[in-house]
């Protein structure tokens, strides 16, 4: 039995095989995140620039140093010099995890370009390099048409892979077969995957935002609180899927919107990114903590849904999308629009150190 002196995200560690990351690569929430039992943790564009931004006393003198250090770069390449310094730097402080449970647990996500996303060769290249900055780094692809190769090709080359801007059970399975695949070809050249724990987010928050996008622009009246469920709908599904044909990849959750995504899936053997704010309102809550996984979601939420969405279809249904229409789903596309700006608002971050300018100085 669980004792109720554990905090609620400790609770939820300690039952099943269920984990929990810290959804920002933040020292100090991540140092928060550990202390209540989280095993991990992820960064992209949109987190560095927040971390960047409420933590700019820690990184101001650091970023100009890496200006000075490197006079023939261009803020492209100190920008990845930062982001690459943030994950190091969570790397370290998650390695007694990820030695402590032999490579199962204790890594850092860091997000390839998000500008590559129709580019395999240029996901790989870069997940390559990611791979070679510490043993606990997880790379993170896009469950793009390209991406969906690059997983294939860098589990081959025994990099540890994190597929995101995931909606849709389609792009779930085919980042798996994509892995699985890349597995076969291994094992066939006799390398060693023992040390190889790929996951796959499914963005449960943004395929709710998407539906309801959808619902207003429609003006498709429905049950209250039933566009709340379409994430978790999912998501079940999909672990029901991934669990029958033993995946090696986990799923995980991520893009929380309110405590279901957190509550309804505790007991799974699965992986839930939470961010630091969302970790104090659950610590903070009186939600009881217990197995929900495998209960699923009500009928009636389901059916309606699937009656009145197509794109809720596309994302419930195993054959809802071709891989050739992952890039074309429109909660992919608002997502790499919103990663795509973020990295060029960091960029732009970073040119107002090298070029400051000069009527606000």
């Amino acid at each position: 039995m669980v004792t109720t002196l554990l905090s609620p995200l400790q609770q939820t560690a300690a039952i099943g095989p269920t984990d929990f990351w810290n959804d920002s690569c933040s020292i100090r929430e991540l140092t928060y995140a550990i202390a209540n039992g989280a095993v991990g943790a992820t960064s992209n564009p949109t987190i560095v620039l927040a971390v960047l931004k409420k933590e700019l006393p820690a990184w101001r003198d650091r970023i100009a140093q890496l200006i000075s250090e490197n006079p023939d770069s261009g803020e492209i390449e100190i920008t990845w010099k930062l982001v690459e310094e943030m994950a190091f730097k969570a790397s370290e402080l998650l390695m007694p995890v990820f030695f402590r449970d032999h490579g199962r647990r204790g890594r850092i996500s860091l997000q390839t370009n998000p500008t590559y996303y129709r580019n395999s060769q240029a996901i790989v290249d870069q997940g390559v390099r990611f791979d070679s900055l510490a043993p606990n780094i997880q790379v993170k692809v896009p469950a793009t048409r390209a991406g969906v190769l690059a997983a294939e090709e860098l589990t081959f080359r025994g990099v540890n892979i994190n597929a995101t801007v995931c909606f849709t059970i389609p792009q779930a399975i085919a980042i798996a077969e994509a892995v699985e695949r890349g597995l076969a070809r291994r094992i066939a050249e006799g390398k060693d995957t023992s040390n190889l724990t790929p996951v796959c987010t499914m963005m449960v928050g943004r395929l709710d935002d998407w539906i309801k996008v959808v619902a207003k622009r429609e003006r498709i009246t429905i049950i209250p609180g039933h566009l709340d469920w379409a994430g978790i709908a999912a998501i079940k599904k999909a672990y029901g899927i991934f669990q029958h044909r033993g995946y090696k990849t986990r799923l995980l959750a991520a893009a929380y919107r309110h405590h279901l995504h957190w509550s309804e899936l505790v007991g799974g053997d699965v992986i839930m990114t939470i961010p630091y704010d969302w970790q104090l309102q659950f610590n903070e809550s009186r939600v009881e903590v217990k197995e929900r996984m495998q209960v699923p979601v009500d009928r009636v939420i389901v059916a309606e849904l699937y009656e009145k969405f197509p794109d809720f279809r596309k994302a419930y249904d195993e054959d809802g999308m071709t891989v050739d229409e992952f890039d074309g789903y429109g909660a992919t596309v608002r997502t790499l629009r919103t990663f795509i700006g973020s990295y060029y608002e960091l960029l732009s971050f970073v040119r107002d150190f090298m070029l400051p300018d000069p009527d606000k100085i």
